[in-house]
């Protein structure tokens, strides 16, 4: 049986009553959930994948990765080698911009409303991904701990599902025979190669879509890593790259749109 590992992380914060604007700060516009995804094989070799990187900044002396800790040069450098990987992305993106006033403005203020619900459009995606790679697979989880997140109201979200306990039907599930929900694990960071790649995944994404103080995106980190993403059908959203509630819902600019469409299948 082929065993697979998403090492999760975030980026961005859930909250979205005081916006960042281009030229102030404030709560992100964006929240991206998203994993690395490995064989249990590839996984024994994410530690010597992870030096690999930092013995490119030989300045520096931590034994940590952590993407936002490294400048532009160095961001190019660890998104390159990381492209090169024999690892798989997927990604959940919400733009909290559309979210005061609508509908779900009063769900998603609630903590950890939005965070779960980007999981969930994650594992379905995800363990639909494996089992068509592999039937027969298994999928475990390793969270990057995040202060405030509360993991038992996760799990008990992640039963509700399992348990057909929703009130609305959903359009895709989780594919509970490939997850079981008593294989998640909650770690730090620093310790775990699987969870300090996953951080540049995101990280690198959310400079892709995230307005910086000066008005501008960085595409080129997440460009780098375009191969990497999980497909189906030839094209990477709605897959590894799936927006919440669609691309069309998160009202992308001009220059948003054209990053994506890069993702589309050829």
């Amino acid at each position: 049986m082929v065993e697979y590992i998403a090492y999760i992380d975030e980026a961005g914060d859930d909250g979205f009553h005081k916006l960042a604007a281009a030229d102030k700060g404030g709560q992100s516009r964006w929240l991206i959930l998203g994993c690395c995804l490995v064989t249990s094989d590839v996984d024994k070799l994410l530690p010597g994948f992870r030096d690999s990187i930092l013995s490119r900044f030989p300045k520096r002396r931590t034994k940590e990765l952590h993407f936002r800790n490294l400048n532009h040069a160095q961001k190019v450098v660890a998104s390159q080698v990381i492209g090169n990987f024999p690892i798989e992305a997927a990604l959940t993106l919400s733009n909290k911009a559309t979210l005061p006033g609508s509908k779900w403005a009063v769900t998603f203020a609630q903590k950890g409303y939005l965070y779960n619900y980007l999981l969930r459009w994650l594992l379905e995606r995800v363990t639909t991904h494996c089992h068509t790679q592999n039937q027969g697979c298994s999928l475990r989880l390793v969270f990057s701990r995040r202060s405030g997140t509360d993991y038992q109201k996760m799990v008990d979200y992640l039963k509700l599902m399992r348990d057909g306990r929703e009130v609305m039907r959903p359009v895709r599930s989780i594919n509970w025979n490939v997850f079981n929900i008593d294989d998640i694990r909650v770690e730090n960071h620093s310790k775990w190669a699987g969870l300090q790649i996953a951080d540049c995944i995101n990280s690198a994404f959310f400079s892709a879509v995230e307005l910086n103080l000066y008005g501008n995106y960085e595409t080129t980190y997440a460009e780098n890593l375009r191969a990497r993403f999980i497909t189906s059908g030839g094209t990477a959203l709605n897959s590894g790259l799936t927006f919440v509630p669609s691309v069309t819902a998160s009202k992308l600019d001009e220059r948003q749109q054209a990053f994506v469409n890069t993702f589309k299948k050829k």
